[in-house]
């Protein structure tokens, strides 16, 4: 079924520029999370990265920990736990210890990993992660949620006898939430568990962004192969999204900040093929906007951009926003003021009724006397 009701958070992987001192940095993705808690945000993710530079966040985990103290209800969430890199007992552990210190505001997101970098640097090669990541997820989700001991031995891990002390903080357990990049592995392990999911709607630079009604179908297909359900409110999908108050002030704003993350980190850094075919690099921001891989532009242009993204994939529940330093941080902090007050409105109906109280007295002015000056 199409939700009616679009969710909004924001997903810190995090991608910032180098040069900004790293202590000061994770300060200000703190207050991110603080800010996002004052406008409503239902969620903020935190990722885990080793290397690369621009990715200084090596446990998400510590971050979540710390924006508990600081929040009082938005959501916090693990974007994601890179699987493949830790044993599944001590994810679990650490995942249910954190839903009791959020008081059940907690998501455990998992993921197979990325980085070549982050997995050469602990003796991991790239071919092995997708296999790893399901063995791991199939061991966490069973002691997350599960109640029988769990024994499982694979070429990496041995599980004897294994079962947590802590149950999750509420009845229902602990949502976990698996992520997908453009393949359909991690859709169809969803499916097989069925727990969420959470879809990057941002490729690379110069890359069409994935298919993800086929993504979701994964998903379907792999939950009633296995007897599960999923379910499109527990589905996430990331973009970029900068509102501003017009889209040649929005394009003003992140213009070059856009340019530095796709030919600085991608092209330069990353070693990565960026250019988009026929299009000058000058240009390069508006071909991602017409492509649908980043939403940059006034309130209008972005709540089009959100429904024709619904529309395009068949719903779903939150609009994650792939948080990005391409303006400035007073910009920034006022593009999500933006997006919370003006554009989320179009989607979860929280103004809904006053413009329905305006409809009703325009239908029915007849009914009162109108007083002459």
């Amino acid at each position: 079924m199409y939700p009616e009701h679009l969710e909004f958070g924001a997903f810190l992987s995090p991608m910032h520029p180098m040069g900004e001192d790293p202590t000061l940095q994770f300060e200000r993705d703190l207050e991110l999370a603080e800010h996002l808690d004052r406008l409503g945000y239902k969620e903020f993710w935190v990722g885990e990265h080793h290397s690369m530079g621009w990715n200084t966040i090596g446990s998400p985990e510590l971050i979540v920990a710390a924006a508990a103290s600081r929040t009082s209800r938005i959501t916090l969430a693990t974007g994601v736990t890179t699987l493949p890199y830790h044993h599944p007992f001590m994810v679990a552990s650490r995942a249910v210890h954190l839903d009791h210190l959020t008081r059940g505001r907690f998501v455990l997101g998992v993921g197979a990993g990325g980085i070549p970098t982050d997995a050469r640097m602990i003796g991991r090669e790239m071919s092995e992660l997708r296999g790893a990541f399901g063995e791991a997820l199939e061991a966490v989700v069973e002691l997350v949620n599960g109640e029988a001991r769990v024994t499982k031995k694979t070429s990496w891990f041995t599980l004897q006898d294994a079962k947590l002390q802590l149950s999750p903080y509420r009845p229902e357990g602990l949502e976990i939430a698996a992520a997908s990049v453009a393949s359909g592995n991690s859709m169809r392990l969803a499916g097989r568990h069925g727990i969420s999911t959470v879809s990057f709607g941002a490729p690379r630079p110069g890359h069409p962004r994935p298919d993800m009604h086929t993504q979701w179908a994964y998903a379907e297909e792999s939950a009633a192969e296995h007897g599960k359900t999923v379910d499109r409110k527990n589905w996430r999908i990331t973009l970029p999204v900068y509102v501003a108050e017009t889209r040649e002030q929005a394009l003003r704003d992140v213009r070059e900040g856009y340019d530095r993350w796709a030919y600085g980190y991608w092209g330069d850094i990353r070693g990565l093929d960026v250019s988009v075919a026929g299009v000058d690099r000058a240009q390069a921001l508006e071909a991602a906007i017409e492509a649908g891989s980043v939403l940059v532009g006034s309130v209008d242009d972005v709540v089009g951009g959100i429904q024709r993204l619904r529309e395009e994939v068949g719903g779903f529940g939150t609009l994650l926003v792939y948080a990005q330093d391409w303006a400035d941080w007073e910009k920034t902090k006022r593009s999500y003021d933006l997006l919370a007050r003006y554009v989320a409105p179009h989607f979860n109906g929280s103004t809904k009724r006053l413009y329905e109280a305006v409809d009703w007295y325009r239908g029915n002015r007849d009914l009162f006397p109108q007083l002459i000056p």
